[in-house]
């Protein structure tokens, strides 16, 4: 077999070249929904990605004969070493991901290639895969091969996890997402409570409002941090992030499709849905010349998606193990269900993720009758 080179990434080309792997590796994925290209180069690039601000990040190609094979990304999270350990990250830790390999030995190459880069940075363990930022596309999926990702997930060729798991990683964490079909009534005990919170005068249920997009976010954002701050991996959001985030999302937010909980005039929870944009995307194969763009503006002016997506909600921390927390987390589901099939022609919703540990988050999934549809691992491994 020839001999495999890898080297760092430094310029232009090589920057296309990596990007450009995953839509061949993958191309022939039925599942596979291929991202659009501007928008990966936005994720790489530290002038046009806020989670740079406290992070750094190494790219490397992987080659065989002069042919572009494999690549990865090895990473330090500055504020991920700053957390205790038991919440999954802390001193010591560093990452991988963005991980692409066209055979197994590529992918020990490259992988060990990242290992040795976190190595010399002092780093004593490393996590993946987490492209890059745990709140962008964290762990290999594992489960549901057989579908495709909703918007903002990941999915990978199934036999990466025998080539990650034979080079000594162990699941450090599972995550899941849950689907269910948002054409039916939930149960009668869900419909039961929602009704009791419909009568509460301290209940308050709103849309948000786009045209106070900066505000909207910014109590959303208080929420999710109050809310996810003891979580595992949790790493707090920082302007920079923020400011990213909201001009990519902008176009995603619908005012029926998130809501704003109020408890006595207090906002407490909130809940975020997105139409699956990868329904809009996946015919585009990640270009939008010549005519990509004009079909995909036409698609956000009214979208219509058969599924939405439920990439974050959260209950300030006082209130969570209350009732009221799975009240007011029931009534969002069902306003956003209540909008999401006659506006959007919607058949189905997805959860996640979720970790597999919140009992909290589960027994609401459990509740209304939804299923695991796929599962994510990030492993871990001494260095």
């Amino acid at each position: 077999m020839p001999a495999i080179t890898v080297r760092p990434v430094t310029t232009k080309a090589d920057t296309k070249a990596f990007i450009e792997l995953a839509y061949r590796l993958n191309g022939d994925d039925p599942n596979w929904v291929a991202p659009l290209r501007a928008e990966v180069a936005g994720t790489i690039d530290p002038k046009k990605n806020g989670w740079f601000s406290h992070a750094e990040a190494q790219l490397f190609l992987a080659e065989r004969e002069g042919k572009v094979v494999g690549r990865i990304s090895a990473h330090i999270d500055r504020l991920a070493l700053e957390l205790p350990p038991e919440q999954g990250f802390g001193p010591g830790t560093g990452f991988w991901g963005l991980f692409e390999a066209e055979d197994e030995a590529v992918a020990q190459a490259v992988i060990a290639t990242a290992e040795g880069w976190l190595r010399d940075k002092g780093l004593s363990r490393a996590l993946g895969p987490v492209s890059l930022s745990i709140w962008e596309e964290p762990g290999l999926l594992v489960k549901g091969h057989d579908h495709p990702p909703t918007v903002l997930m990941g999915h990978h060729p199934a036999r990466y996890q025998g080539w990650i798991e034979a080079l000594g990683y162990a699941p450090a964490k599972k995550l899941l997402t849950y689907e269910l079909d948002i054409t039916q009534q939930f149960p009668p005990l869900i419909q039961r409570i929602v009704a009791a919170g419909e009568k509460n005068p301290k209940i308050r249920i709103r849309k948000v409002n786009k045209a106070k997009f900066d505000e909207e976010a910014a109590i959303i954002l208080a929420i999710l941090n109050d809310a996810w701050s003891d979580n595992w991996g949790f790493v707090p959001l920082t302007q920079p992030e923020i400011d990213d985030v909201g001009k990519k999302l902008k176009p995603l937010v619908f005012e029926d499709l998130i809501m704003i909980a109020e408890l006595e005039g207090e906002p407490v929870a909130f809940m975020v849905t997105l139409p699956d944009l990868n329904e809009a995307l996946k015919p585009l194969k990640g270009s939008l010349l010549p005519f990509g763009w004009a079909k995909l503006l036409l698609w956000l002016r009214k979208p219509k998606a058969k599924t939405m997506r439920v990439p974050l909600m959260g209950v300030v921390k006082r209130l969570q193990s209350s009732r009221m927390a799975s009240q007011l987390a029931f009534m969002m589901i069902e306003y956003i269900r209540r909008a999401a099939v006659p506006n959007y022609g919607a058949s189905r919703g997805e959860i996640g993720w979720i970790l597999e540990d919140n009992q909290g988050m589960i027994a609401i999934a459990d509740a209304i009758e939804s299923r695991v549809n796929r599962e994510y691992l990030i492993y871990a491994k001494p260095l």
